[in-house]
């Protein structure tokens, strides 16, 4: 163990504080990669994130126990947010994020099809609007799981919610046709067993879609240790391509297609890491900076036309069991 690893995390006792060997390899060499804050909100802390010496994964080390983790999870945490009123904005906010919805449906489809007699599983599912848009849509037999408790919302009135871990619930073998992960895995403490849990889940001819942050992507390359993609302490994991590709080797499933972009507009974190850059770790304060936001994004949509192209921050894969 690299004894020059030393994070400071004001809100949290040291013995909170967990060494964990590599997540693919189990070694425990490793070399220092950076130090991160988290940048979205400004809660206090610096955390490391550090390679493998085996086999070269990223990864954040030490890493917060599962309850001291809990602390950044609150209501300001973006997926959670209830904020609706963004002034004369808020009609093309919410536009803007029903679009996120409607990629995610757009791109699940071209992959399994939805009925009423489907089962789908979405996994680190936050608010539930995808799965919500999703029920709209097909009817579908429609189940949330998320570290957080969010069973009280009302997207999840007509649907099942699981609170906790995954792999802590019983779910029926080969009785899902469709499991999601969108941006959850990096934040995952277990993310093989994850997959391997998630593989029995599937039925025969069911999928698996997950879609995480690409550390070999451009946006990195340009923000380094404020990429929004390291999301400290929450991101425990950072893939690049090679990782997911491996990660999900190791679980036992067969990839049936790799995409360089995902449905989370990459935008968001070309944007993000610029101010992050600016504010060096103070947070950012989403109501004076969502006009800027939409400006910026006005002014760079001729770029975002090729973003499928540019690798700039994003990448999704489609699995299926072996």
């Amino acid at each position: 163990m690299n004894s020059q690893i030393k994070p400071s995390i004001d809100s949290a006792n040291a013995n909170e504080l967990e060494y964990i060997n590599c997540y693919f390899c189990d070694s425990n060499s490793f070399t220092p990669f950076l130090t991160a804050q988290e940048d979205l909100t400004g809660k206090p802390g610096y955390f490391q994130f550090v390679q493998c010496d085996h086999c070269g994964l990223h990864y954040q080390n030490p890493r917060l126990s599962l309850k001291q983790i809990q602390y950044y999870y609150d209501d300001e945490y973006i997926a959670h947010r209830k904020k609706t009123n963004w002034g004369i904005l808020t009609n093309y906010y919410n536009y803007l994020m029903d679009g996120h919805d409607r990629r995610k449906c757009n791109l699940v489809k071209k992959y399994v099809k939805l009925n009423q007699s489907s089962n789908v599983l979405d996994v680190g599912c936050g608010a539930g609007t995808f799965l919500y848009k999703l029920k709209q849509q097909y009817r579908i037999n429609a189940t949330g799981v998320d570290f957080k408790d969010l069973s009280s919302r009302s997207e999840f009135s007509d649907m099942e919610f699981l609170h906790g871990v995954l792999t802590s619930h019983y779910i029926k073998r080969n009785s899902i046709d469709l499991i999601t992960m969108w941006h959850f895995l990096e934040h995952d403490y277990d993310p093989i067993n994850t997959l391997r849990f998630s593989s029995e889940c599937l039925k025969e001819d069911g999928r698996l879609i997950i879609e995480v942050p690409r550390l070999d992507s451009l946006s990195f390359k340009i923000y380094q240790e404020r990429w929004p993609g390291l999301q400290a302490p929450q991101h425990t994991v950072l893939y690049t391509k090679k990782d997911l590709l491996h990660i999900v080797e190791c679980a036992g499933l067969d990839v049936v297609e790799y995409l360089p972009y995902g449905a989370f507009p990459p935008y968001f974190y070309l944007f993000a890491g610029a101010a992050f850059k600016i504010l060096k770790g103070k947070g950012l304060n989403l109501s004076k900076a969502i006009y800027p936001y939409f400006a910026g994004q006005i002014i760079l949509s001729p770029i975002m036309l090729f973003q499928k192209h540019l690798n700039l921050a994003m990448q999704t894969i489609i699995c299926r069991r072996k």
